[in-house]
């Protein structure tokens, strides 16, 4: 089960959570319930997914999703991080960025079985990189629509967020892409490719051809 063997801060953030929530109702404070439980389904449905298919999350990995979700979710929406601090927009879009280039190298390994060397490892962290700005460039394409459908402003300044938006997601990108290159030449025991190989290795029923530890 999900529930179990998941790091400290998980449990810390689903507990703050539904004590948030509790707390909320409470109060009567019903757009914080709202806000704390969709921010808890949340960040329990990877782990839900995950299980279905029998994929086994690395502890690190897991836990950088969650605390994306709640930084995201509850504490941009609900405590209003996104107009208090003009700095966490962009940290946002860069760990989402960078968490999408290191999706794209395991996506690219799933394709091979695990093998390394079924391509050049450039290529592989060129189609990571590309994924990643692609998913980037395809939320500034939604935020657009929203704004022009619905009149809302999730483009904040127009041009200069999206621009902006749009290099942080590049940077991202490239980091994770460079991470996939460090797992790729067999630098995989630390750090982004650290994650990788402990993916890879978790998952041996996907990954066959990967190489195997003695």
């Amino acid at each position: 089960m999900f529930f179990y063997g998941q790091s400290w801060l998980v449990y810390a953030i689903w507990m703050f959570l539904l004590g948030a929530s509790g707390f909320a109702m409470w109060e009567q404070n019903w757009p914080m319930v709202f806000v704390a439980l969709a921010t808890l389904f949340s960040s329990i449905v990877p782990a839900m997914v995950a299980d279905r298919y029998e994929i086994r999350l690395p502890v690190a990995f897991f836990a950088g999703m969650v605390l994306f979700i709640f930084a995201a979710l509850f504490l941009g929406e609900a405590f209003d991080f996104y107009e208090r601090y003009w700095w966490w927009d962009i940290a946002l879009h860069g760990a989402a960025a960078m968490g999408f280039g290191l999706v794209g190298v395991i996506i690219a390994l799933v394709m091979f079985e695990g093998d390394r060397y079924a391509a050049p490892a450039w290529a592989i962290s060129l189609f990571a990189f590309c994924l990643s700005v692609t998913i980037g460039a395809m939320w500034e394409v939604f935020e657009y629509l929203m704004d022009l459908s619905f009149g809302l402003n999730m483009q904040k300044s127009g041009l200069m967020d999206t621009m902006s938006d749009l290099m942080v997601d590049a940077i991202g990108g490239a980091i994770g892409a460079v991470a996939g290159l460090g797992y790729l030449h067999g630098r995989d025991k630390h750090g982004l490719a650290g994650q990788i190989g402990e993916f890879v290795r978790r998952n041996r029923g996907i990954f066959r051809k990967a190489p195997r530890e003695d």
